[in-house]
């Protein structure tokens, strides 16, 4: 089959690997027809490089028809339209229960200490093979796997994998009150759809903040308070502020994570550390690793006294300074952690069936074939082509 391998930093290709096949008997065979591009594949694509081997199969945000299932699977069958969470949970041990299946007891990488298995997202998460492919391999096919109805297009429901759940997680952490204010940093996929969540779940003044000019056109004509950070500079929060009666919004989602903007000495950090050998590199980086940490502290000076900051990007700093005296003396809530998909399902599955409220048709900016992975990591991370969100198309 075709997939989206990593063979280097900035350097991904299509190649000819074997097919996935049945290891245990509570497997299934995804044949993929639609998987996105996800912002957290650029980490892998620039800086996460050291726990990484020439050759993993990239993606996570993969939808298909279950081509073949393993003999100990009871509740889906060859035919079944379904799409497949990012995070590999088992859906019946302690975590799982409590919805929190990122941090999946049965997958956890204990070896690295990280909580549950990500399909395609490095050794630190088990180097689980990822769906930029034409087939995947999905593990526990009957809890992990969503079915979905037949009819509607791949569109409406392949961001049920990741985007969707991350962001209403992402809105629910924020915890806006009725009616209330909450400021989104970075309007990339994630952003851009926690916008249309907190309008849709009564937010009562929504701003979006951004540097790219059709990232915020986008978000404006959904109804957002738009501002430019390259134009506002050091006068962006008392902008904001003066938009939120004098005492800043009550929640501010953090949508970029460890690669954002005017962080210099840490992006030459990363830089530095990536041009280490591999074992060298990930030791540093687990012990001594530091983010980009522009949006985070922006947001921590946005926020309003008592208000609350909700992390959706991601972010891999071991030794990450953060101003903890104004984080104390603002009284400031802080949230975060990696998207529990299946604990979502539910409120969101009926927004895609009855309707489509928050817009998933359409909101894909490039639908492409997988052969043209290579430059749509590139010009994805360059911003370049007007690229928002990308759907490969693996089957011809």
């Amino acid at each position: 089959m075709k997939a989206v391998t990593w063979q280097g930093r900035r350097d991904v290709r299509v190649e000819t690997v074997p097919d996935p096949g049945i290891i245990d008997p509570t497997d299934a065979i995804i044949k993929v027809t639609t998987t996105g591009l996800c912002g957290s594949d650029l980490h892998l694509y620039e800086v996460l490089g050291p726990f990484l081997d020439a050759g993993d199969i990239l993606g996570h945000e993969p939808m298909g028809v279950v081509a073949e299932v393993g003999p100990d699977v009871k509740h889906l069958t060859v035919g079944d339209r379904v799409v497949v969470p990012f995070n590999v949970s088992c859906g019946t041990c302690f975590m799982c229960e409590r919805g929190l299946h990122s941090q999946c007891e049965t997958t956890q990488v204990r070896e690295h200490g990280t909580g549950a298995s990500l399909f395609g997202y490095t050794k630190l998460y088990g180097q689980v093979p990822g769906g930029q492919a034409e087939y995947l391999r999905v593990p526990f096919a009957d809890t992990l796997p969503i079915r979905v109805p037949d009819g509607p297009p791949d569109e409406r429901f392949v961001y049920l994998s990741d985007v969707l759940p991350t962001a209403w997680q992402g809105v629910v952490y924020a915890d806006i009150p009725p009616g209330g204010s909450v400021a989104v940093l970075g309007l990339g996929p994630i952003g851009d759809m926690c916008t249309r969540i907190a309008a849709h779940r009564g937010a009562g003044k929504v701003i979006g903040i951004d540097l790219v000019p059709e990232r915020l056109a986008r978000v404006a004509g959904h109804g957002v308070q738009v501002y430019d950070l390259s134009r506002y500079g050091d006068q962006l929060v008392d902008a904001v502020r003066s938009a939120t009666g004098g005492r800043g919004p009550d929640a501010v989602i953090d949508a970029v994570g460890m690669e954002a903007h005017g962080s210099l000495g840490a992006k030459a950090a990363q830089t530095a550390t990536g041009l280490l050998p591999d074992a060298l590199a990930s030791a540093l980086m687990k012990k001594a690793g530091v983010d980009r940490l522009g949006a985070l502290k922006l947001a921590i000076e946005l926020v309003r006294r008592g208000g609350t900051i909700s992390l959706s990007g991601v972010y891999g700093g071991a030794v990450d300074p953060l101003p903890l005296f104004t984080m104390f003396d603002k009284q400031i809530q802080l949230r975060m952690g990696q998207a529990n998909v299946h604990r979502w399902v539910d409120a969101l599955l009926p927004l895609l069936t009855d309707g489509d409220p928050l817009g998933a048709e359409g909101f894909a900016t490039h639908h492409l074939p997988l052969d043209d992975a290579p430059q749509a990591y590139a010009d994805f991370q360059q911003k370049r082509d007007h690229m928002v969100k990308v759907l490969f198309q693996p089957q011809a």
